[in-house]
């Protein structure tokens, strides 16, 4: 394929509190093996050379794992291709003439930090509330010590797999946490090492999940479709489960 010449509508703002709006920049002679971010370091750099401030936006690991590439491409969080995130996407994904519009996740909980840059300690908070396991300290124990079901295991690594990167959050139109929550504990709850805080762990973390306003799930899997994980709905009916036998026993009080 030949290069491409895109022209790019950023979301830029320049604070927390600041108005953003978007503006326009032309990606010339884009390669299309470029990933979508080395696209964006290439557009930084002519900015960067022409006296302009850069576009702010978040990366690290750039394969896939860390989830920090929190972007709206076109109107879908981390663009087109499902069950990957941004650094992930390349340039081949799109046509010579397009417009490719950039926007950071939109949710109260996440507010903008700088252009495409949101603060998601609202899910560090979560994790803090619940999201982990007691043991007592000294040597680690047999990997074999507590037998767990194939089923079981698989299901919890399944969801395991959520990286945090928010994806789910900026679908929904009611910006929930019930697909990052849901995953958390259910991840647990599936475990013999998770039980003995399981009624806690549900309680908190619901409940906190809506004093950081985050909304309610409206159950259109909208969250599940741009998952990179592609973790499962499923994994919000078990915390709703969960949550539901913590009330009604009274435990984790």
């Amino acid at each position: 394929m030949a290069n491409m010449n895109l022209t790019l509508q950023v979301w830029r703002q320049g604070g927390s509190f600041g108005d953003g709006r978007m503006v326009p920049y032309d990606a010339a002679d884009v390669s299309p093996d470029m990933s979508f971010l080395e696209m964006l370091d290439v557009v930084n750099e002519r900015l960067i050379a022409a006296g302009e401030p850069p576009i702010v936006f978040d990366s690290d690991c750039r394969e896939g794992i860390c989830g920090m590439c929190s972007l709206v491409v076109n109107g879908v969080p981390h663009g087109p291709d499902r069950g990957s995130t941004v650094c992930q996407l390349h340039m081949r994904r799109f046509k010579d003439g397009d417009t490719i519009t950039i926007e950071p996740w939109r949710a109260a909980a996440f507010p903008v930090r700088r252009d495409l840059v949101v603060d998601r300690g609202a899910f560090d908070r979560l994790i803090a509330s619940g999201g982990y396991v007691s043991v007592n300290t000294g040597s680690a124990p047999d990997g074999n010590a507590i037998p767990i079901p194939k089923d079981l295991a698989e299901a919890a690594m399944d969801a395991a797999a959520c990286i945090g990167c928010g994806a789910c959050v900026a679908a929904c139109k009611n910006a929930s946490a019930s697909l990052f929550v849901g995953a958390k504990v259910s991840q647990l709850a599936l475990l013999p090492q998770g039980h003995p805080e399981r009624a806690a762990r549900a309680r908190a973390m619901v409940a906190l999940m809506d004093n950081l306003g985050f909304g309610n799930c409206s159950n259109e899997a909208e969250c599940e479709a741009v998952c990179p994980k592609e973790i499962s709905i499923a994994t919000i009916a078990r915390m709703r489960r969960e949550y539901i036998r913590a009330l009604v026993t009274g435990a984790g009080r």
